[in-house]
């Protein structure tokens, strides 16, 4: 039992360490074509549903547990005002996004809500956000059917002007 919890400590050590060496950005572009894995600089939290890099984008896959809550959290946002843009669409059924700004990718409780939930309708989206304070993006897509998905592909956050 203790090296498992030792095991564990370590694993996420090592995560903490990665992303520690991230340094807060004022943009993102992002296509997701020379990812193989999730970067290191970003969080993926999928519940027991899937969420994963392939094909050149990042999907989101509910398998047999619909309504997860999976986020894909950014590296962090230094403060400001800023255009988000992105390519969306989904498998069919009932489909949202909806966007956080976050404290700590760890702790759920910082997790505050920017957007409403909006239906994943296959255009590109486009948000216009504002971060009080520096702090990672997060993207958090509810899929409500089994085996259902959702693909995000051509991130683009800039700075307004």
């Amino acid at each position: 039992m203790k090296k498992i919890v030792l095991t564990g400590i370590a694993v996420a050590g090592g995560f903490l360490t990665a992303n520690a060496q991230c340094k807060p950005a004022s943009d993102l572009t992002e296509n997701f074509d020379t990812w193989k894995d999730i970067n290191k600089c970003w969080t993926a939290q999928s519940g027991k549903a899937m969420l994963y890099a392939s094909d050149k984008r990042i999907i989101f896959y509910s398998m047999n547990n619909p309504g997860e809550n999976m986020y894909l959290v950014t590296p962090e946002i230094k403060t400001g005002s800023y255009t988000l843009t992105l390519d969306l669409s989904d498998n069919g059924g009932d489909t949202t996004l909806e966007l956080f700004s976050v404290g700590s990718p760890s702790d759920a409780r910082s997790y505050v809500s920017i957007t409403k939930p909006s239906k994943i309708t296959g255009e590109k989206k486009t948000y216009t956000i504002s971060l009080k304070k520096d702090s990672h993006l997060g993207l958090k897509v509810l899929l409500n059917g089994v085996h259902q998905a959702v693909y995000m592909d051509n991130l683009t956050l800039k700075a307004k002007k």
